[in-house]
Parts: C-alpha cells; structure tokens; sequence
C-alpha cells in the first residue's frame, strides 16, 4: 500500500477544526503522496488557512544556510508570511492571537542539527504558552527509525542552540511527531498537541523505500545521498575544508586545494572500512579570489540500511586534520541563529570543547568517540511516544 503523509490523511478525513482559523508553519518542501504542495491542496479542500509561518531557509526553502529570512507574502495562497527564522524563533502573542489551531508540515532530515525540528518545539512551546491547539502534520524519517542505527553524541545542555536545544543524538531515527509528543511531555509544556501519523510506514524503511521523488529541503540537501551523509559530513562546516554548497555535490564530498589525495585514501584503506566508497572529484568552487578548481572526495555509501554516517564523518575529519597539520583550520560559521560562529563543532556535535578530541592521538581518540556515539539509552527514553513498528 502507498505511504500517505499526515497531510493525506486529514484530506481524506475531514477533521473538526478544518473551519478553525488555523496558522500554518509550512514550506515548499512539503507536498502531498501525489506531489501537491501541502498548504495549497489544504486551502483549495477548503481549510480555513488564516496566514503561514516560515522556518530557516524561507517558505519557498530557497534562503542560503542560516541567513535571516524576513517576512513575505507567499506567492502562491497570497497569505501573510511570519518568518520563524529572522526576528525570532518562536511566533508572538500578537502572531498567534487570531489564531485557533497551529498547524506543522515540514519534512525532516533525521538530523539533530537541522533545524526545522527546533522550529517545531518553539512551534509547541507558543502553544502552550498561549493556550492553543497545535497540529502535527506527521512524515517519516528520511533515515529509518531502526534505533541500532542512533548516533551520538548525545546533546549536553550547556551547549544547546538552535541547532540543538535539548539531549537527544544527533541521528535520533524518530519522526518529528513522535519528537513532538516526546518534548511536550519532557519539557513540560503540555501543550493541547495532536499527531497526524503516517500511515503504512515502517521503521525499516528509509526513504528509497518510500517509491516516491526526492523533494529538496534545503538547498544543500539536493538529494537522499546527500541527506543520507550529511549527519556525518556537516561537521566540516566548523573547518576551512569545503562541503561542495553551491555545487550538484553539496554534502557528497569534502575537499580543499591542499587535499593530499593518495595519502588520505591510503589511510581510510588502512581502516579496513568497506561502509563508503571514496572516489577523487575536482569541483569548481566559488571563492573570493575567484572559481577555483578544488581537489576532493566524491563519498558513495555502500549500504544505508547499516551506515552509521556520523562515525564516517568523524574518522573523515580526523584523518583530514592529522594529515594536513600546516593547512587544516578551525573556523567559525556565522548563521542567524549564532552570528559570531564560535564554537560550530561544539554546537553540532553537542558537547563542550569538542576541537580539543581532534587533538588526541587516534586510538585514544577512537576509544572516546565510540563511548560518545553510544546512545544505549535514547530508544528506552522515547519508547512510550513512538508511533510505528
């Protein structure tokens, strides 16, 4: 049977509230088991949709990588537009004040530093504070829900941003919905919170399994390879060493102009990893000096229903750092959300400190990393708000 979306389901199902008036926190990513975009096929179904609410990269998921959105009028329904990723994170009292129900659609990346999660538990905090019903529009997990295949490390708090807010992993293997029930009841918010769930969707399953077209969530994010290693390779965002933006191989390759090539390949062969097939690929990137052709590694994973991404990209990182010692930069990433772009590794990573690991010898760095993605715990804590089997 095809997978149908939470927004499939209240189609096919009238809800109560359909003539409510409803705020809706949504983007183009979000379309319908028949390729509709969400926010139209609900106001031409007769859904009272009063204004929309936008997240990081903008309602038409266009915006570059953590720069402020402001608001707008979407082009296609002609409502208002209050950015959730300029001003502020969480909506206003005045923003929400003629409102009845919030609404959420967005597709997720499995990802515990993409923030359209974040978006979601500012969408529910707003709606506990101001007395709201909040809707959750359920999707699956582009990566699975198969818990053997969690990730650490696990977020501590005195790191938490808006890539992180609060301790769960960074491959986490949940919904959204099933996060959503999770935090209204661990952060004690006790919001008035419905879940749309999916329907015929399996924790086994990972996107290919879904029979339906990639649909771009970001811009980096151009495709299930991409989303598929992007936990493991964003961390090279806290570097000088390029993730490809800009080109058709955003998050499938890591390179810069002082790559040592052969010695690099060399030691992940010594590894004995056989989880992902590097290939050399030079890419015209843009810097200020100009385009540059940038030497790098084109990364294919060999299985994905057993890749744990963000080991990869932790031994990536360490051997690229360990055999460039002269060239190999920390770097900050300014975004909207943390505009010094101090501390990017930490953030992501969620622990403290996290540039000091990399200067560990490998096997003790090895024996430490591989406590920190340990997450023995993370399934036995969000059991009793899962939804699928």
């Amino acid at each position: 049977m095809s997978l149908q979306f939470g927004v499939d389901s209240i189609i096919l199902n009238e809800p109560i509230w359909k003539n409510k008036r409803i705020g809706f926190l949504t983007n183009d990513a979000a379309f319908t088991n028949a390729g509709k975009l969400s926010r139209k096929v609900l106001l031409d179904a007769g859904f009272n949709l009063v204004k929309l609410f936008s997240p990081e990269h903008g309602i038409d998921t266009n915006g570059m990588d953590g720069a402020k959105m402001d608001n707008v009028i979407d082009s296609i329904t002609q409502l208002p537009v209050i950015s959730l990723y300029g001003e502020k994170f969480i909506p206003t009292e005045e923003d929400v004040r003629d409102l009845d129900v919030l609404l959420f659609d967005i597709p997720d990346a499995g990802t515990r530093f993409y923030t359209y999660l974040w978006s979601m538990t500012y969408w529910i905090e707003a709606a506990a504070k101001y007395n709201k019903k909040i809707i959750i529009l359920d999707r699956p997990n582009p990566l699975g829900g198969d818990f053997t295949l969690a990730e650490g490390p696990m977020l501590h708090e005195s790191v938490s941003s808006f890539i992180g807010r609060f301790p769960i992993p960074v491959k986490h293997q949940c919904t959204l919905g099933e996060l959503a029930q999770y935090f209204n009841k661990t952060q004690g918010w006790n919001a008035n919170l419905e879940v749309i769930p999916c329907k015929n969707w399996k924790r086994s399953h990972l996107f290919f399994d879904w029979n339906l077209p990639w649909v771009k969530t970001s811009p980096a994010l151009q495709n299930f390879e991409a989303c598929l290693l992007y936990p493991g390779l964003c961390i090279f965002e806290a570097t000088n060493v390029s993730v490809g933006r800009g080109s058709k191989y955003s998050f499938e390759w890591i390179g810069a102009e002082w790559f040592n090539l052969p010695a690099l390949a060399m030691v992940w062969q010594n590894m004995l990893r056989e989880d992902i097939k590097i290939e050399t690929l030079k890419l015209p990137l843009s810097y200020p000096s100009g385009i540059v052709e940038t030497k790098g590694i084109n990364i294919k994973v060999i299985d994905p229903c057993s890749y744990h991404s963000v080991m990869t990209g932790l031994l990536l990182l360490k051997f690229v750092k360990d055999l460039h010692p002269q060239d190999f930069k920390w770097m900050p990433y300014p975004t909207e959300a943390n505009p010094s772009g101090k501390n990017h590794l930490s953030l992501l990573l969620g622990i403290p400190n996290a540039e000091n690991l990399f200067d560990q010898p490998l096997q003790l760095w090895l024996q430490h990393i591989t406590k920190l993605l340990k997450v023995d715990n993370w399934k036995k804590s969000v059991t009793p708000f899962l939804l699928y089997s």
